[in-house]
């Protein structure tokens, strides 16, 4: 699966968390998200050993999932960064084949749908509205509908990746839109989910990293590989700089 198809998996999950569990993060993301995807490939020759100690396997499963949705979260908030200079910039960019894609669904579509009135109709619908606000969301809607629909599609060779690429299209373009207008509120929004991401992605490396070092307490050659690495490293530096003083 894609990040943005991660993203979307685990969506209900981290919302679920109870707001007073969601903690900011205590390192950088992106350096958590490395640590993690090394520590998936770590625990996979460990897999037996760890889910003898009462490990889920699906706890190990779900880890480099749960990555790929902190890593689509992180980036929306990276992106919501910009100054609306930034993203003004980046609005124009990105919209004329964001347009584009719009205009190519919607002609795959009215093609596929041919001998279906009632979705004909809900193609015709979807065109109404002028803007890029409405551009955007015909991509939501359009993405949707092929999803729904992929009986059609497939008969006229439709490429659906196009549909996975609409939605992340206007995923990532309402944000910029949004900054791009100077809509601050979103802000917010958009950490508070980031922060929840992360949060649903560390608790389940905390709990391989917490079995590994359980079960492999005597293999030293094993028991590195569920170290904080990211951590440990700058608690180190700390305590040297510390001891200059």
């Amino acid at each position: 699966m894609s990040d943005q198809q991660d993203y979307t998996t685990c969506y209900d999950a981290f919302m679920a968390i109870p707001a007073n569990e969601v903690k900011t993060p205590d390192m950088p993301v992106n350096a958590a998200i490395q640590e993690n995807e090394n520590l998936y490939l770590w625990c996979l020759d460990d897999k037996a050993e760890l889910m003898g100690a009462g490990l889920p396997e699906d706890t190990i499963d779900s880890l480099t999932v749960r990555n790929g949705a902190c890593r689509t979260a992180e980036a929306m908030w990276q992106r919501e960064q910009h100054t609306p200079q930034d993203a003004q910039k980046e609005w124009e960019e990105r919209a004329p084949e964001a347009y584009e894609l719009r205009d190519r669904l919607l002609h795959d579509f009215r093609y596929a749908f041919r001998n279906n009135q009632r979705l004909l109709k809900k193609v015709s619908a979807i065109t109404d509205g002028t803007g890029d606000a409405d551009m955007i969301q015909d991509l939501s809607n359009l993405a949707a509908l092929g999803e729904d629909n992929p009986a059609p599609l497939a008969l006229i060779n439709f490429d659906v990746t196009l549909l996975q690429l609409a939605a992340t299209t206007a995923d990532e373009l309402a944000i910029v839109l949004a900054q791009a207008n100077g809509e601050k509120e979103i802000d917010s929004q958009v950490k508070i989910t980031r922060d929840r991401a992360y949060n649903y992605m560390q608790q389940a490396a905390n709990e391989i990293k917490n079995c590994g070092r359980y079960v492999f307490w005597k293999n030293e050659a094993r028991l590195k590989g569920y170290r904080n690495i990211y951590k440990n490293k700058h608690k180190k530096s700390k305590d040297n700089s510390g001891s200059d003083n």
